[in-house]
């Protein structure tokens, strides 16, 4: 059963192009069912590879995905070689000769996004919780699938075969979901050049992926093995013949019995001690504010009946002048009473 992003309904104003992308996707608070799941641990962007054989060359199409917000500008990249703006679901597909070990990109491919102010599409996210599928294989499921729309092939035209992403979070207690990541490994405008480098040794064939030469072992590969995002397919589906990604991720995020991300305790602590002050810190509190409520209204009450002033104002004034008298007095006899018992050798007095 596919549930729009929040289960109110929304007033027909609200669908106006120019207003969706504001409600288009919380990654923070997704509400789904009854459940509700908090996947911002998991925002940034996240690169999955499709590699295929097309012999003299190598095929690579690296799927990138940011779910909590747009892809952003990549430095010294040409508008033509990424996605427009606006994208979260982007694919790269690029060319390598294995004989002469050179490379271009062949294929940009927007598969999911915002789009509403420049080309009138919105993301349009659905929701499916798992454990209320009506798909048999989802049986056994435990977290939530997320239907991403927006994207087309060609992007601009009145032609182009319409793309969609399907990213399905199964829930893995031992597993954060960025176990393995890469990031989409591109220097951003904002960022260093270590992104630029990392980009640029997959595309070289340096991490194993993609090798001059074309090792048989390493050209078999998976890509993506040990990753908690799994490439699963990309084809096309439905009548339409619609550009369908299909993903897996596998996190801790998308069990129902994990708690808010943002409520979750520092290391260590447990949930009470970091969240609720103690009993005896609520009793020195309130010890504190009734002795404070006493003296002063004991002082004002002798201010104004006897005219007090200074020490006199304060209620049991001889007693509380006489403290630090006594407190001298018994660090004497404290001091007296160890050196006596040092000096005595043994003998007592008859």
């Amino acid at each position: 059963m596919r549930l729009p992003h929040d289960s109110l309904a929304i007033p027909a104003f609200l669908t106006l192009p120019s207003l969706i992308s504001a409600i288009s996707l919380d990654c923070s608070k997704i509400l789904v069912d009854g459940q509700s799941f908090n996947l911002k641990a998991l925002g940034g962007p996240h690169s999955v590879h499709w590699i295929r054989e097309t012999p003299p060359s190598l095929s690579n199409t690296t799927f990138t995905i940011d779910i909590c917000q747009p892809l952003k500008r990549t430095k010294d990249v040409p508008k033509s070689n990424e996605c427009p703006g606006g994208t979260r679901v982007c694919g790269i597909e690029s060319d390598y000769n294995l004989a002469d070990g050179t490379h271009m990109v062949k294929e940009v491919i927007p598969i999911a996004g915002d789009y509403s102010t420049s080309a009138h599409r919105p993301l349009d996210p659905y929701y499916t919780r798992l454990k209320h599928s009506d798909a048999n294989a989802d049986a056994d499921k435990e977290g939530l699938r997320i239907e991403l729309n927006g994207g087309k092939f060609p992007f601009d035209g009145s032609g182009g075969v319409q793309q969609k992403a399907f990213v399905e979070f199964l829930c893995d207690p031992h597993k954060t979901g960025l176990e393995g990541d890469e990031g989409d490994g591109r220097e951003k405008e904002d960022s260093t050049d270590e992104g630029g480098e990392r980009r640029r040794k997959r595309e070289e064939g340096e991490d194993g992926k993609v090798e001059d030469g074309g090792k048989e072992g390493e050209k078999e590969k998976d890509p993506d093995e040990g990753k908690s995002l799994r490439f699963v397919s990309y084809k096309p589906e439905g009548e339409h013949g619609v550009g369908t990604l299909r993903l897996e991720w596998h996190t801790k995020y998308a069990c129902e019995s994990q708690k808010d991300v943002d409520d979750s305790p520092p290391s260590g602590k447990s949930p009470s001690s970091s969240s609720h002050w103690g009993f005896f810190t609520w009793f020195l509190i309130i010890a504190f504010l009734a002795t404070a409520a006493y003296l002063i209204f004991a002082s004002w009450l002798n201010y104004n009946r006897y005219g007090a002033r200074g020490w006199d104002l304060l209620p049991h004034g001889d007693a509380l002048r006489d403290v630090p008298y006594m407190l001298r007095d018994w660090a004497r006899r404290v001091a007296s009473t160890v050196q006596g018992g040092r000096s005595r050798g043994g003998y007592a007095a008859v």
